[in-house]
């Protein structure tokens, strides 16, 4: 049995001209396009003078259309997907079909292109050699904190999508849990009133308390720093005598020997001089 085959293009999140070549000539020969917002989707393909029978394919339906897609590349249909803008499966619709396309073993075909993360990530000036990409948070506030709660220790510069009508309480969100980072606010990528600006979160806030808010964010914040972790690591013992502070890391599983020379490192002294406050312990 020959079967089709499922294409997942990305199109431009902004500007047209970021189309590639490739995503051009996948979209000319498929034999449909399963898309996001087809009336988005008829703007894009009539753009490029191209014809071709559109399907919804949304949040919404995803789960039973998959199976409806996966019956048709069996039937031996070539399908394009795509999204309103960037890469099917990164906050937007596809990683189902492509979780069934693995279990049915159909042959899908993923393409490179536009997405909103990386652009953002470049432009904000932070560290890129380790991020976390979270999407758009939750609407509730217990489900936002369960999140925050995973990330505010993190090390890696943290991404997020956000909406305009929200962008006010992220920001007061992420400034009471994360302290007063520095953020980068990039404001409708690629688009011709595209915005990139770079602040701490207090002069984040500041900025859009008085701003009529329009177009689609993504917001790089500076991930947890080490002097902000040595100050919490020296909180936790500065309130503790020499021996609370060596019991404390034997508790935690470490050898008298280890503990010594842990808690010498900390207090910048000696190991002989805190061996003294061990003897009895």
């Amino acid at each position: 049995m020959n079967f089709g085959k499922l294409y997942l293009v990305p199109t431009p999140i902004g500007n047209l001209k970021d189309i590639t070549l490739r995503a051009l000539e996948v979209l000319e020969n498929v034999d449909l396009v399963a898309a996001e917002d087809t009336r988005q989707s008829l703007k894009l393909l009539n753009h490029f003078n191209i014809k071709k029978t559109l399907i919804s394919y949304h949040k919404h339906n995803e789960q039973g259309k998959s199976m409806d897609l996966i019956e048709k590349i069996k039937d031996g249909k070539s399908i394009a997907l795509i999204s309103d803008a960037g890469t099917p499966g990164i906050s937007d619709p596809g990683s189902i079909i492509v979780s069934k396309c693995i279990e049915e073993n159909i042959d899908f075909e993923v393409l490179p292109g536009a997405t909103a993360i990386t652009t953002a990530l470049v432009y904000s000036g932070l560290d890129t050699s380790k991020f976390i990409f979270r999407g758009f948070l939750p609407r509730e506030n217990k489900d936002k904190r369960i999140i925050i709660e995973e990330l505010k220790d993190r090390k890696e510069t943290l991404v997020f999508y956000e909406s305009p009508h929200r962008i006010r309480e992220t920001l007061e969100f992420l400034r009471s849990n994360l302290g007063n980072r520095r953020i980068s606010i990039c404001r409708e990528l690629t688009k011709l009133h595209e915005q990139i600006l770079r602040f701490s979160l207090d002069e984040a806030i500041s900025y859009y308390s008085e701003k009529d808010i329009k177009g689609e964010f993504v917001l790089v914040v500076e991930g947890k720093g080490e002097e902000e972790i040595l100050q919490e690591e020296r909180a936790k013992w500065e309130a503790l005598s020499i021996e609370e502070h060596i019991k404390n890391y034997i508790s935690e599983g470490l050898s008298k020997k280890e503990a010594i020379k842990k808690v010498a490192k900390d207090r910048k002294l000696s190991k002989s001089e805190i061996y003294k406050y061990s003897i009895d312990l």
